[in-house]
């Protein structure tokens, strides 16, 4: 699949430069527009899959904990990771800006700081974070894929299930067969990935060009830059805890880091994710438990773009910040990062929200705007690694990381002994 995917996306650069360099403006929109199309449906494929996938992972995971104080302590040392990379990220982002200095003697034009950008900043608050916290209702929930709050009520369902003993032995055995049918599913669905890589990578190419790159080529290598970095502490982290075998567990999820980079969406790749973590060795239970998660409370690449694109922006207007102002930004975003769950274009927001803060204009996100989608596909990667080492680490520091599992994961996940209701 990774070959299928690869050459998908150098045929999908060759068609959009095709069609942006032989085709005129409008006619480039319009073939843009219905490439798109397909790459749209493929998510919305995707996104069909991963409430009922979510909940029903999650539910037989933590119904087959037992006791309460099983969840709880895995939940504190997921939380633990998730702070501690989050914090990580964000300073990294800090640090390679100053080192960098994309911003500065900036050869662009800067857009006028009355300018808006049609962002809703007034998303990202902690009012609006908590009133998201908890669904209304599991049905408008899931249908509008709302991942944190799917896992909230998964979690006092499932907790639920395993008080009931013996009485929910056959309802969780039902779910658990949802569970397996929903990878099934997922199987016919990652069908179409080669052909919507394609499409995406080639809309992008089509409306923008390659030009674009070049006029952010500073910006963009120094996040990409700052992006391997963070790639490198990640790494040294899960090598700290895992060992040798965190380049395993690399290799095993690549197809779904490849997958993430190309549609620029972690979610597309959060099926097969889950089951490269279960070939891994690591238990449903908690592989279920703490990836769903990670897309609310650890986004590796994108709290680390915030932080970098801020100040990126603050270099550009010239503005100087003190250091006593850049670590409260800092303290700031990793507690507005963590809504970014559902909040459309969420990065862009957090960075708009954080620049009205410092009084930076936020019309300085639009200088960003351009290359958003190139640099979004390294942020879900990212994304994808930083989740599935911490789902690696927790399970190791429960003592509960198996061994490699031969063979395909679609078949086995879910399979491993439980203990009784």
């Amino acid at each position: 699949m990774i070959h299928i995917i690869l050459g998908a996306m150098a045929l999908g650069i060759l068609a959009g430069y095709i069609v942006f360099v032989y085709a005129d403006a409008a006619t480039a929109k319009d073939v843009a527009s219905y490439l798109e199309l397909i790459s749209t449906l493929f998510l919305r494929l995707i996104k069909m899959i991963i409430a009922p996938l979510v909940f029903s992972t999650l539910v037989v995971g933590i119904a087959h904990m037992g006791a309460s104080s099983s969840i709880g302590r895995i939940f504190f040392k997921t939380m633990g990771w998730f702070v501690a990379a989050s914090f990580a990220s964000l300073l990294i982002g800090l640090v390679m800006v100053h080192i960098l200095h994309p911003g500065v003697n900036l050869d662009i034009p800067l857009p006028d700081t009355s300018a808006a950008t049609g962002l809703k900043t007034t998303a990202m608050s902690l009012q609006n974070f908590v009133e998201h916290l908890v669904p209304r209702s599991i049905v408008e929930a899931m249908a509008a894929n709302e991942i944190l709050q799917i896992v909230v009520f998964s979690i006092f369902f499932g907790v639920a299930l395993s008080s009931l003993g013996d009485k929910g032995k056959i309802l969780a055995q039902g779910i658990d067969e949802v569970a397996h049918t929903m990878l099934v599913v997922t199987g016919y669905v990652m069908n179409f990935a080669p052909l919507a890589v394609f499409a995406a990578i080639a809309a992008t190419v089509a409306k923008q060009g390659l030009s674009i790159l070049l006029v952010f080529a500073k910006f963009m290598g120094g996040f990409y830059l700052s992006l391997g970095v963070l790639w490198l502490f990640l790494l040294l982290a899960g090598f700290a805890v895992l060992g040798t075998r965190v380049f395993r567990l690399i290799g095993l999820i690549r197809n779904p880091i490849l997958l993430a980079f190309s549609t620029a969406s972690s979610e597309a790749a959060y099926p097969k994710t889950l089951e490269g973590l279960e070939k891994f060795g690591a238990p449903n239970h908690i592989a279920s438990f703490v990836l769903p998660m990670g897309y609310s409370f650890n986004l590796d690449g994108s709290m680390m773009y915030c932080t970098f694109a801020s100040l990126f922006i603050a270099q550009a207007y010239n503005i100087e910040l003190g250091l006593g102002t850049q670590m409260l930004m800092l303290l700031i975003l990793m507690l507005t990062s963590k809504g970014m769950a559902g909040v459309p274009r969420a990065s862009l927001v957090v960075i708009a929200a954080t620049l009205n803060q410092f009084h930076i204009p936020e019309a300085g996100v639009l200088l960003i705007m351009g290359v958003d989608q190139f640099l979004d596909m390294g942020r879900s990667a990212t994304n994808v690694i930083g989740n599935s080492l911490a789902t690696a680490v927790v399970a190791k520091w429960e003592g509960a990381l198996g061994d490699e599992k031969p063979g395909e994961a679609d078949d086995a996940f879910l399979d491993e002994p439980q203990p009784a209701l």
